[in-house]
């Protein structure tokens, strides 16, 4: 349990100060683009679920109108679409609208890797998640579930991916090291590729093979 408890609390300190320095500048020349690109503040806060299902406020970059729902889940946005900037989509398909997070990680409400914090009303998910015991650790900027099909998974899918994060994280030493490591650069990969974000669409992976499948009967 030394890496769970002592190591990635160590990597998480690192990571994050190393992030906030390097990127400072760029995250300045965004946050001046949101204020100019459409009206309201830079930062977006939100409640959501951290270790042991406590509350805490994740920090984002506004990458959305001010008139769009706070505690809506993206997925259930049916015209997500549409009330974005090209500016705004830009930075939630490349995952910019996420880095403010880093200092979440670095004053420890997060972890650079761990299940992605819930809604503090996704009763849905937080119930999946109990049975894997995926609420009691800290959440993350990236997991297991994020590069494995992020917004295209079923909530049922996404939470049992959370929990064979925690199995390995569990497990401690080597096992749990490697994992965090898959996670990290499986993540730079899917946010190059663009894979798995999905504007108003959890589940659409499932709704994608279902369509195939329907599709080739009919041939």
């Amino acid at each position: 349990m030394m890496y769970k408890y002592f190591w990635k609390r160590i990597l998480d300190i690192v990571l994050s100060l190393a992030g906030i320095i390097v990127l400072a500048v760029p995250m300045l020349i965004i946050a001046v683009i949101i204020k100019i690109d459409s009206p309201g503040p830079v930062f977006f806060k939100q409640k959501r679920i951290g270790i042991n299902k406590s509350y805490f406020n994740i920090i984002k970059f506004r990458s959305m109108p001010i008139t769009a729902p706070h505690d809506t889940p993206t997925h259930q946005l049916k015209n997500a679409e549409d009330i974005l900037s090209p500016f705004q989509k830009m930075i939630r398909r490349l995952s910019i609208d996420e880095l403010p997070q880093l200092f979440c990680i670095f004053t420890s409400k997060m972890s650079v890797i761990g299940p992605r914090p819930a809604l503090w009303n996704q009763d849905d998910l937080i119930a999946e998640r109990d049975k894997y015991g995926a609420n009691d650790v800290k959440p993350g900027l990236t997991g297991w579930a994020q590069i494995n099909g992020r917004d295209e998974l079923e909530i049922p899918v996404k939470a049992k991916l959370d929990g064979e994060y925690v199995k390995k994280l569990n497990a401690g030493g080597f096992t749990a090291f490697a994992m965090d490591c898959r996670c990290f650069f499986g993540t730079v990969l899917s946010v190059l590729k663009h894979d798995g974000v999905v504007e108003g669409g959890t589940g659409e992976l499932e709704k994608s093979l279902d369509e195939s499948s329907v599709g080739f009967k009919r041939h």
